[in-house]
């Protein structure tokens, strides 16, 4: 008898609920609607950090259960950013240009207000005219949909170009750190019209909403976070159930076979690295207007070595341990960096958090690597009493990790 998606993938339900209840609290604790006991500034914490849920379980997806370790899905996550921050900062210096010159005796004509934006915008880049990239920043349905053009196209032109040359393993890790790192390097200069290292600014004040308090825009954006997670982790997991998620842990457990079997492997992990691409900006377009700056950095190399870090540590091939991984790390970094945890003094030596929390998450790293294969996610495993696959019966193949029969039955 075939089983619904629910059916077959209770915690989806599970996580929906869990969502629902903390969004509701976080709602009702907060400064916007609530009753104050969280603040503004934490609940814009708790948007961000569901974004880095978003974009862990794209990570999660095509690594976790696609094999591919992509070190550069950050890229994406700040082109995102980068779409939706040249509306943002584009409307917002419009309505201040124009509030500006309309106390001019001659009103100023298009043509003289697109050159103020532009002066406003590029003057500190020493610059006035607006660059190609900005071609559609006046249009908000445009820039939205270049938040899933941009990282889409890039991800599907450079997959087809690694994909069709077989390049798999470290060697495709590379690649995709390489890309990252050619990418942040060329944001760094003037010249991209991106504004170089002073990237966009004031992203937090939404165009048209300057009489809506930040307590109220906050607990929008927590929302619209929130509404973005409950979908990504719902279409994630509609992936990897059924035929296409065996198919993926078949690509990523022994992709040889899984060619000889008739599969397009190639086709089926560019629709995956893609796919993931698609919602790391997304995420990424929710997240920098919460932050309210963007800028190469944020693009560099080691963002995506975190973001593997984080579903790592979460678990890898679950999507809830991709969430944990994300949340917890996310959330512990603004504890650990923000100055809020004590000093340890050791006798001989005091240690700052600050500047040791990077030490301590690469050391979290390596001992979850080494000792818990399985992340956090993995202590589920032992309460919920699950296990892999009882594999038993005859070899249907050569090698010692073939399936057997009972599972070719399946």
């Amino acid at each position: 008898m075939r089983q619904s998606f629910i059916a077959k993938n209770p915690s989806v339900l599970i996580f929906l609920a869990l969502l629902g209840l903390f969004t509701l609290a976080v709602t009702i604790l907060g400064e916007g609607l609530g009753i104050g006991l969280i603040s503004t500034s934490f609940v814009k914490t708790l948007g961000k950090t569901l974004c880095l849920c978003l974009v862990a379980i794209a990570m999660d997806l095509v690594w976790g259960y696609a094999g591919i370790l992509s070190l550069g899905h950050f890229a994406f996550f700040g082109l995102g950013g980068y779409m939706i921050g040249m509306w943002l900062m584009y409307a917002r210096t419009e309505l201040i240009v124009v509030e500006s010159l309309a106390q001019a005796e001659i009103p100023p004509t298009p043509d003289e207000i697109r050159d103020a934006i532009g002066t406003q915008i590029f003057g500190v880049v020493g610059g006035s005219d607006f660059p190609l990239v900005w071609a559609f920043a006046h249009s908000l349905p445009l820039q939205l949909a270049l938040v899933v053009l941009v990282p889409g196209l890039l991800a599907l032109v450079f997959g087809w170009l690694a994909f069709r040359s077989r390049v798999t393993g470290v060697y495709l890790s590379i690649l995709t750190q390489a890309m990252t790192l050619a990418l942040a390097l060329y944001l760094f200069q003037n010249d991209s019209g991106l504004r170089g290292n002073n990237g966009l600014s004031g992203l937090q004040n939404i165009p048209g909403a300057g009489d809506v308090p930040q307590s109220l825009m906050s607990i929008r954006f927590f929302w619209a976070s929130a509404a973005a997670l409950a979908i990504g982790y719902v279409v994630a997991a509609f992936v990897v159930s059924g035929k296409f998620g065996s198919v993926i842990r078949g690509i990523r457990d022994d992709e040889a076979r899984v060619r000889f079997l008739g599969y397009s492997v190639e086709g089926y992990k560019l629709f995956v690295f893609t796919l993931t691409a698609v919602i790391a900006g997304i995420a990424g377009a929710l997240y920098y207007p919460q932050a309210g700056i963007i800028n190469p950095a944020e693009i560099a190399p080691i963002a995506s070595i975190y973001l593997a870090v984080w579903v790592a540590i979460g678990g890898r091939g679950r999507l809830y341990g991709a969430v944990i991984g994300a949340g917890f790390v996310s959330l512990l970094s603004t504890w650990f960096t923000g100055g809020q945890a004590p000093d340890l003094n050791v006798g001989f030596y005091t240690v700052k958090w600050v500047d040791w929390w990077q030490v301590l998450l690469g050391l979290s790293f390596v001992l979850v690597t080494l000792f818990a294969p399985k992340g956090i996610g993995g202590l589920f495993d032992l309460l919920t009493g699950r296990r892999g696959p009882d594999r038993h019966g005859a070899d249907l193949g050569p090698g010692a990790g073939s399936f057997r029969e009972k599972e070719a039955e399946q």
